[in-house]
């Protein structure tokens, strides 16, 4: 009976997890639903120490040949925003990573699966390191900047306003947390890092073609800063 009773505690919510209720899940959902489209494919996460992180697959449909994944519990958690920016309500945020239709998101393997692990490696990272995310920030592989997988050379996620299934930028709040803050994953390439952390991030899109300031991930785009282009 002891062993059984620990059993349960074990497997009981902790005091430091960060949940939406039921009606802000809903609340979220519809949103969701509203500005991306309909879904009907969750991926569920096994072990939650702090938030639960759910991500929500919007797949390809005739008007937007893309997948789109949206993080769904990352709001839950109030991020520690410095006091000079507390007035502009960056406190909560979720992600936003779009993949092409052809992409094998169900696989495992590192060079499908890279950009899915950096989408949850991100959520996690203000609460792990007691900080905060936000328009700009970069998150890179390791602290050499390594390539993410064997099929790309992009090592850092640079995080952008996200777009919803019209391309356009949105605000969205719920009614008991608030404004929450969408970001898009845009990954980069060393060169452009070292680009961007020299100047600011305004500046490294001002070099991009139209066609490649894109949500979609397109793992065969040009390298803005490589001087040998």
């Amino acid at each position: 009976m002891n062993l059984f009773k620990r059993f349960k505690k074990k497997q009981a919510v902790n005091d430091s997890m960060y949940l939406y209720t039921e009606k802000e899940r809903e609340e979220y959902e519809n949103g969701i639903r509203e500005r991306f489209g309909e879904y009907t494919e969750v991926i569920h996460e096994i072990f939650s120490p702090d938030i639960h992180l759910d991500i929500i697959v919007v797949p390809p449909t005739e008007d937007n040949d893309y997948y789109t994944l949206i993080t769904m519990g990352v709001g839950a958690f109030r991020m520690n925003v410095p006091k000079e920016l507390e007035r502009y309500d960056y406190g909560r945020m979720e992600l936003v990573l779009c993949l092409p239709s052809m992409w094998d998101i169900k696989s495992k393997n590192e060079k499908d699966y890279w950009p899915i692990r950096q989408l949850k490696a991100a959520t996690r990272l203000p609460i792990q390191c007691d900080t905060w995310l936000g328009y700009g920030h970069t998150i890179s592989s390791d602290q050499h900047n390594s390539p993410y997988a064997a099929n790309t050379k992009f090592c850092t996620m640079m995080l952008l306003n996200a777009l919803d299934k019209d391309w356009e930028t949105f605000d969205f709040s719920l009614e008991s947390k608030g404004k929450i803050n969408f970001y898009q994953l845009f990954p980069l390439y060393k060169e452009e890092l070292l680009f961007k952390e020299n100047n600011d991030e305004d500046a490294l899109l001002d070099l991009f073609d139209d066609d490649d300031v894109t949500p979609i991930i397109n793992i065969a785009r040009k390298n803005y800063c490589d001087i040998s282009n």
